[in-house]
């Protein structure tokens, strides 16, 4: 009972706290320029998991267009009245349910960690392709294939359930290209996000090379 009240609690204080999606997402700079902290989380998942963060970035733009409650639309009985959801799909990353608790299982972390919160949508994005990676032996260099396990499952990446979706590998190349793009801002920007915090200096933060 004490569980599903803090992820209660949780999930209305990031409600309440979530910012708003970036002015100009078609630059990284200027994304992180606007939210700073989201500089750090991806760093962080980086460093865990392997996925550079321009690629995490790309997804996030991809999936909830970084809409922090984003969800799937709802089906309509009869043609009007609003029905379920497509699909359990939530948050940043548009994590489905069952991905969502073998990560919260994973990392132990079920008591805090929500969907709406960039910092665990991101942690999440770099685990799955860490999993992808691991198991599917996928390149973190490759942002179009971890796009295409990350939509289809791995289970659908091995069937190539995505042959016959000419869309799906569609918007794989656009992630493909936008991650590109975010990288090459990216290296024109990044060391103003490095050790910019008031108590980061060194030798407790050190600008990666």
């Amino acid at each position: 009972m004490a569980g599903v009240l803090i992820g209660i609690w949780a999930t209305i204080r990031f409600s309440l706290l979530a910012p708003d999606p970036p002015a100009n997402a078609d630059n990284l700079c200027e994304i992180f320029r606007e939210h700073p902290a989201w500089y750090d989380y991806a760093r962080e998942s980086q460093d865990v998991w392997g996925t550079p963060i321009a690629t995490q970035m790309a997804f996030v733009y991809y999936e909830s267009s970084f809409r922090s409650h984003a969800q799937p639309p709802r089906k309509r009985l009869w043609g009007w009245m609003p029905w379920f959801r497509v699909s359990s799909a939530y948050g940043y990353a548009q994590a489905l349910d069952p991905a969502w608790h073998d990560y919260l299982s994973a990392n132990d972390s079920s008591w805090y960690a929500v969907r709406t919160d960039m910092k665990y949508a991101l942690d999440f994005i770099g685990w799955y392709n860490h999993l992808t990676h691991r198991h599917l032996d996928v390149g973190f260099s490759d942002p179009f294939q971890l796009y295409l396990a990350y939509h289809e499952g791995r289970g659908g990446f091995s069937r190539r359930t995505f042959d016959q979706k000419p869309a799906i590998v569609g918007l794989a190349k656009r992630v493909r290209s936008r991650a590109f793009r975010y990288d090459n801002q990216l290296q024109a920007c990044e060391q103003e996000f490095q050790c910019w915090r008031w108590y980061q200096f060194w030798p407790f933060c050190s600008v990666p090379g």
